[in-house]
């Protein structure tokens, strides 16, 4: 009784005419027993508010009343005999709750003239949609297509109707983009339209507000709680009538962040607690508030967590339910004790401290990170540990209002939100008091979550209609006010009507009675309500055909009956009424049909936005071939000084290094996203990670055993015995590369670093660090088979080094896996390169010369990219001494990609600056320029890519010295 008392007294503030069925629905009452009407009636009366119950036909009501005899309740739905009573299809379909409701005021109605039904004004029907609803208000069937001889009693369509319109669409997005335009048409044709005149309701509003969100995101979408009037840009900067959008109906996990967190610690009780999920968690505005985080911050700890090896899980324990208790690693705990170590320690020579390996990334700037990330940590674990008890009602309501306190923090302007949920809290412990005194039956986190998962969903507000923005609501009870336009978004087969699962536990479903809930029949209900609200248009959109596949898709099904109430009511000569009010559009805004006058609209183009406008041009314009990456060679750029390790990258992959240095973009396939799953088969990539840093740890003199355990430490290894399927098979490859290094290096200690700077004649310098150092041992030692991208590499620094300590005989050796091609019982490739010949002088010039050619293939890959493929450059210089077609066919080999092989042509710098994954015939179609020719080129080549790729590797080659083992 309370709140129906504050519901009349709210009455006068919320609109003149009051649905007293929906307000009743609201409020949970399924049936309407002659005391709740008395008390109604008396509130009613005491407040002076007249109660009306809206009916959508007076037909129909007269028809039920006189034959239902007042006091005579029909209780039970079997022995409903008015359900037949309807002869208009969309009242028989769509109107049971009005008819039920009408049943059961009648079974207790006293004649006090309190309460009355209430009729929809009256409109003109001229239009199609005036027509069906004076259909409907009078209950009357549609005329229905002639028999055979008889004549045509529907009235013609005009084809220029626009009163009711449905638009198939392919997906939700689009759905959105075909009403926005739908309403700037309207904006635009009448002029004394507004946007308050308009209401826009959907089934899910929380689907459709982020898409909502995007598209008229160059305008002011307003939550329903923002009171701010900024004016809005319309879409895509036309000038075109103002679309402030207000959103109304949000889930209070929407509108609240405080229960937003809230909620989803009450999820995360009931999940595995995922890297990810938590990080979400922190990401939240109260969580970053009440720790401090920044977005710095959370980028660290996002690497943090990464490289800790954190997957799911608080702990071992929490793992119980999944039958891993056994199991540690990956566990939020096990990753803290690694940050928490790191801040002490580092991770050195494999140093454990018990289990744990330090994580070797905390400086000491970031301690207080650390520190506030654990905190975060332990108060949501004991928070969780509290949530997986039973409990009565008070102390849940206790236990969720600490995690609050725990777990976040708002601004004072933000206050309400801690006092929001504290009334939802004591609501929540009210409802559930027996005599006054609290409940003491104890509730699961399951039951706690159902509970409070009607209370954080969307429900019904104050919605501010007619305030100059254009409402988007939910389509519930209280939102069917008469608005000159009324717009059903998302209308999908799937989604209306809402599905009505049955209980099997549920005795009511084996005895219905007269108004009791259908969620299906009150949607059917709300359509009607909806459909009687238009008093000018009615515009629907549903998704017609299927955005990926393009297959068609039938609409909801009152939608359906809608159309065949269409054909009935109204003939037309041109094609079926159904197809002149239902308009398909195409998949993508910048379909050219979209601007075509006459292809969607009869007069005129459909879309607004001019940026799709010019996306449908270039489409529907001449084709053309693509432009070349680049028109011509760019300006040199006279640098004079040149890294040693942007010599390195140059000679390792030419085109990556211009796009890079040059233009200072990055290609390639990138992704942060973490991965919550343990790891259980690693792929290559991640195999190499592990056997290059067990390589590093027996080249630092850490015994095999524990760099193993350290690696199990470090949480990259699958769990418990999965990890030895991928420590077996690297044991070994890693032990022989290291004794190969052992007899090729000895034991010459801990590796050293020289400073390089060259100064060559012509003004140009090569300087940087080179290290590996091992005497005059120059040592490039991995886990990688050795490709030339490796030899290379080693080539350059050994120059640099040579260059700049000719005094000193330097070798160099790379060492790692057999390489491709090497016998198949190699397991180690050597490449050597021995001292360069002579004295100081002559090891100077030696390799001021070949660093001279370097360095002037890598002023010209810095003007643009060169036709030049590391490994398919090595192919042909090592095959041009058998002869030009041996060399292309090896250096072909090279380039395409086979079906289970990914080689160079599918490499992303090298489809980007050639237009695409090109043959390698591609490559040889250029022939050499007139500055490609003479001293340091080879003038037997005929084409641009054999110049360079000999000019590259002629040097290596003629020095270097491969061995397999």
């Amino acid at each position: 009784a309370e709140r129906l008392a504050d519901a009349a007294a709210g009455l006068r503030e919320d609109a003149g005419v009051v649905d007293l069925p929906e307000r009743l629905s609201l409020f949970g009452l399924t049936r309407l027993p002659a005391g709740h009407l008395a008390v109604l009636r008396a509130i009613a009366a005491h407040r002076d508010v007249h109660l009306f119950l809206l009916h959508p036909s007076p037909a129909l009501w007269e028809r039920v009343a006189d034959t239902v005899r007042p006091g005579a309740p029909i209780v039970r739905r079997s022995e409903d005999h008015t359900a037949t009573l309807a002869a208009n299809r969309l009242l028989a379909s769509w109107g049971q709750d009005a008819r039920e409701m009408q049943l059961v005021l009648v079974a207790a109605d006293d004649d006090d003239g309190v309460v009355d039904h209430h009729h929809p004004a009256q409109h003109p029907a001229a239009t199609l949609l005036g027509r069906i609803q004076a259909d409907v208000r009078a209950d009357a069937p549609a005329p229905g297509p002639p028999l055979p001889g008889d004549q045509d009693r529907r009235a013609a369509l005009d084809p220029h109707d626009p009163s009711l319109q449905v638009h198939a669409c392919h997906g939700r997005a689009r759905q959105v983009e075909v009403l926005r335009d739908a309403l700037l048409h309207l904006l635009q044709d009448d002029e004394s339209l507004e946007p308050r005149d308009v209401i826009v309701m959907c089934p899910d509003i929380e689907t459709f507000a982020p898409l909502i969100h995007a598209t008229f995101g160059a305008g002011e979408v307003l939550e329903e709680d923002d009171d701010d009037e900024d004016q809005g840009a319309s879409p895509a900067g036309l000038r075109s009538p103002d679309l402030r959008v207000r959103l109304a109906d949000r889930s209070l996990r929407q509108t609240n962040p405080v229960l937003g967190v809230i909620a989803d610690v009450i999820e995360l009780a009931q999940r595995r607690v995922t890297a990810s999920q938590v990080l979400d968690l922190a990401d939240r505005e109260p969580v970053r508030r009440r720790f401090g985080f920044d977005d710095d911050d959370l980028a660290r700890i996002e690497e943090w967590v990464a490289r800790s090896g954190i997957r799911w899980g608080l702990d071992a324990a929490h793992r119980a339910p999944y039958r891993l208790d056994a199991l540690g690693a990956g566990t939020w705990s096990a990753g803290m004790d690694r940050i928490l170590l790191g801040v002490a320690m580092t991770e050195e020579d494999h140093r454990l401290f018990g289990d744990a390996l330090p994580l070797d990334d905390v400086e000491s700037g970031a301690i207080d990170l650390a520190g506030r990330l654990a905190e975060l940590v332990a108060r949501l674990t004991a928070t969780l540990d509290a949530l997986g008890e039973p409990m009565t009602i008070d102390a849940w309501a206790a236990t969720i209002a600490r995690a609050a306190r725990a777990l976040t923090a708002t601004a004072p302007p933000e206050a309400w939100q801690q006092a929001e949920l504290q009334r939802l809290l004591d609501d929540v412990v009210d409802e559930a008091a027996v005599g006054g005194a609290p409940a003491t039956l104890t509730l699961s986190l399951p039951e706690v979550r159902a509970l409070l998962a009607g209370r954080l969903q969307g429900r019904p507000t104050r919605a501010n209609f007619r305030t100059g923005h254009l409402t988007v609501c939910t389509l519930m009870p209280m939102r069917s006010v008469p608005h000159r336009v009324v717009c059903l978004l998302g209308l999908d087969d799937d989604v209306f009507p809402r599905k009505s699962p049955r209980d099997g536990d549920d005795l009511m479903l084996d005895d219905q009675h007269v108004g009791e809930r259908d969620a299906r029949s009150e949607d059917r209900q709300l359509l009607l309500d909806a459909l009687m609200a238009a008093t000018d248009r009615l515009i629907v959109t549903y998704t017609g055909n299927d955005e990926r596949t393009n297959a068609v898709r039938p609409p909801a099904v009152p939608i359906g009956e809608l159309l065949d109430v269409v054909d009935a009511t109204v003939r037309s000569d041109e094609a079926a009424p159904r197809d002149q009010v239902v308009i398909r559009h195409p998949l993508q805004p910048f379909d050219p049909r979209n601007f075509t006058a006459g292809a969607l609209r009869a007069d005129g183009a459909w879309s607004f936005d001019r940026v799709t406008l010019d996306g449908a041009r270039a489409l529907a314009g001449e084709r053309v071939p693509p432009a070349p990456f680049l028109s011509g060679p760019l300006p040199d750029t006279s640098q004079l000084l040149v890294e040693v390790d942007h010599l390195v990258r140059f000679v390792q992959r030419p085109a990556r290094a211009f796009l890079r240095l040059r233009l200072g973009i990055t290609v390639g396939d990138f992704s942060d996203e973490l991965d919550d799953a343990l790891p259980v088969a690693l792929d290559h990539l991640e195999q190499w990670g592990i056997g290059q840093r067990l390589l590093e740890a027996r080249l630092a003199g850490v015994g095999i055993e524990d760099a193993i355990r350290a690696e199990r430490a470090r949480g990259t290894l699958p769990p418990g015995e999965l990890a030895a399927a991928v420590i077996d098979p690297i044991r070994p490859v890693v032990e022989r590369i290291a004794a190969g290094a052992a007899s090729v290096l000895g034991d010459g200690g801990s590796p050293a670093s020289v400073d390089v700077r060259v100064a060559l004649g012509d003004g140009r310098a090569l300087s940087g660090t080179v290290a590996g150092l091992h005497g005059d041992v120059l040592s490039t030692v991995g886990y990688s088979r050795v490709s030339p991208r490796h030899r290379l590499a080693t080539w350059v620094r050994w120059l640099g080094l040579t260059a700049a300590r000719p005094e000193r005989p330097f070798m160099a050796v790379t060492l790692g896996r057999a390489r491709y091609g090497a016998p198949r019982d190699a397991d180690v490739t050597i490449a050597r390169l021995p001292p360069a010949p002579g004295d100081a002088a002559a090891r100077r010039a030696f390799a001021l010369a070949h660093l001279a050619d370097l360095l002037d293939l890598f002023a010209r890959g810095m003007r643009e990219p060169l036709p030049l493929a590391c490994l398919a450059s090595a192919a042909y210089a090592q095959a041009a001494p058998r002869g030009v077609d041996a060399a292309v066919k090896a250096a072909q080999k090279e380039w395409v990609s086979e079906w289970n092989r990914d080689r160079e042509d599918k490499d992303p710098e090298h489809r980007l600056v050639l237009g695409d994954v090109v043959p390698f015939a591609h490559l040889l179609d250029q022939p050499p320029r007139a500055d490609e020719h003479g001293e340091g080129w080879e003038a037997t080549e005929p084409t641009r890519f054999g110049r360079y790729a000999r000019r590259l590797w002629a040097g290596l080659l003629a020095c270097e010295e491969v061995e397999d083992r």
